[in-house]
């Protein structure tokens, strides 16, 4: 964002693949993660009330992180071909607004499914 607002293109696009790694290697240890507790763990949607809070918890957020990484994705593009300025990107903000949402949910979901 300080990229954008500060006519920095390269700095912008740097940061969005950045944020787009990080974001694909949460959903690869998540997949695994996934993976683990039903294969490994006997952890199904069946086993009790856990079970099926772990898997539609967790699988929610992976298909809204999922969706913050195509939406960013889609920005990257659109920001390497100076689709947005440092006073016209209201697309770009949205974006941001909605995976800074994702990772703040992330920090309750982490506390409610791990901690609790």
């Amino acid at each position: 964002h300080w990229g954008l607002l500060k006519n920095k293109r390269q700095q912008l696009v740097v940061g969005l693949v950045l944020t787009i790694l990080l974001g694909a290697v949460f959903m690869v240890l998540q997949v695994y993660e996934y993976a683990h507790a039903y294969s490994e763990l006997g952890l199904t949607l069946g086993a009790g009330a856990y079970g099926g809070t772990f898997f539609i918890t967790i699988g929610f957020h992976g298909m809204h992180v999922t969706l913050g990484i195509i939406m960013l994705s889609t920005i990257l593009g659109r920001c390497a071909k100076g689709h947005f300025s440092a006073h016209d990107h209201f697309g770009f903000e949205a974006v941001a607004w909605y995976w800074h949402f994702v990772d703040v949910v992330w920090l309750f979901v982490f506390v409610f499914v791990y901690w609790l």
